[in-house]
């Protein structure tokens, strides 16, 4: 059944799927059972445990700094940003802000701004002047273990 547009190739790849679906209708129930009894009775090579790779020791030992594949990653480059607050508005709204507009915020004057790094709330601090550029002094960082879980 050759189509008038096929070309050769096609035609040959279409006989050799014709013909691997015709082997394989040839198989009964009984193959297919037979072919998964010789799997099963095949000796498998003993399983290694999988690891519990979760990051908090079992344990419940705190978490240190000091391990030995720290290095690998004391280099990698973070994103930190400090949210002063935040809010929701429409896109009507967003799009008639100029110069001088105000934006009200979730947050009261003299709270404490979040510290993120990647995303992740690390720390609360507050707005210092160093050397006449804004800098964040923290006053409250959140354990490493309650980061940990934030991950999760």
């Amino acid at each position: 059944m050759a189509d008038e547009n096929t070309t050769p190739e096609e035609q040959a790849l279409a006989d050799e799927w014709a013909a691997a679906l015709a082997e394989a209708g040839d198989a009964s129930q009984d193959d297919i059972d037979a072919m998964l009894a010789q799997g099963e009775a095949k000796p498998s090579a003993p399983r290694a445990p999988m690891e519990d790779f979760a990051g908090v020791p079992k344990n419940n030992a705190p978490v240190s700094l000091d391990g030995p594949n720290l290095d690998v990653i004391l280099d990698i480059p973070v994103s930190i940003s400090m949210e002063v607050g935040n809010t929701e508005i429409s896109i009507r709204n967003l799009l008639q802000l100029n110069q001088g507009s105000v934006i009200e915020l979730d947050r009261l004057a003299g709270e404490p701004l979040d510290v993120l790094v990647n995303g992740t709330l690390i720390a609360h601090g507050e707005v210092v002047v160093v050397n006449e550029k804004f800098g964040i002094r923290l006053t409250d960082v959140i354990s490493q273990s309650e980061r940990i879980k934030k991950l999760r």
